[in-house]
């Protein structure tokens, strides 16, 4: 039987990104289409529900299906990021995630990783000057008017109200950091402003502990005897690629 091209393009959307990985060897045609199309990518990432939990801790790594129960072995897969970056995996943190993407921190070395594909990139050391004596703070987040995304750093020199703040940003557009001008505020640095929040966290570093949207506790589950400092975050699985190096470079 026939199918028309733009109903298989339908399809191909509504698959997890697991069946389009393992899809891409169908054809030469499907494995364009999967792995180079960026509207696919993105029209797939806003069709997207399959929401994620990410564990991390030195013995196992763990990318978990958020809706199924955290007893159901089944919705759990293995990852192996200290093969992307195993000179760094003991001692790194998780800042955030963004649109299916992850971003990890070890000392003043940035990474960010697509867990879905396996697409990741070492950020370059800002050209402006780095202090291993400052207090440093990331975010990253997507800019949707440039289709770009950006790694902000924000670093402070002592712990006084009046002690100096550094902000710039990095874009993967561009390829490059970028210094903001001009900045003052009357405000400290918190030394960890991350929360868990009231959905998904750890539990005391040796499990995971899941709440419903009014914070009612719902289910957890262990993964060690003893503490293994367990980091957790939330992300969407998607097919979204990072820009390439350059990629409609700024002025």
């Amino acid at each position: 039987m026939f199918l028309p091209h733009e109903l298989i393009i339908q399809i191909l959307l509504r698959l997890p990104v697991k069946s389009l990985i393992r899809f891409k060897s169908v054809c030469k045609l499907w494995f364009s289409l999967i792995s180079h199309d960026s509207h696919f990518a993105n029209s797939h990432f806003q069709l997207t529900t399959n929401r994620r939990i990410l564990l991390i801790s030195p013995s196992e790594s763990l990318s978990i299906d958020f809706e199924a129960s955290l007893d159901d072995d089944s919705a759990c897969v293995s990852l192996n990021p200290d093969s992307i970056f195993p000179q760094y995996f003991q001692n790194f943190y998780i800042t955030g995630s963004c649109r299916g993407f992850i971003l990890i921190c070890c000392s003043l070395n940035i990474f960010i990783w697509q867990p879905s594909t396996g697409d990741h990139k070492h950020i370059p050391l800002s050209p402006f000057g780095s202090n291993l004596d400052a207090a440093y703070f990331y975010g990253f987040g997507y800019e949707d008017s440039t289709d770009d995304y950006l790694v902000v750093s924000m670093s402070q020199h002592g712990y006084s109200d009046d002690s100096p703040l550094h902000l710039e940003y990095f874009s993967l557009k561009a390829n490059t950091w970028k210094v903001v001008e001009g900045l003052h505020s009357p405000y400290t640095l918190d030394d960890d402003p991350r929360e868990s929040g009231d959905i998904i966290g750890s539990n005391d570093g040796v499990g995971l502990v899941k709440y419903d949207e009014n914070g009612q506790f719902l289910e957890q589950h262990s993964y060690s005897n003893y503490d293994l400092s367990l980091q957790v975050t939330m992300y969407i699985d998607s097919m979204l690629s990072l820009p390439s190096d350059g990629d409609n470079e700024e002025d």
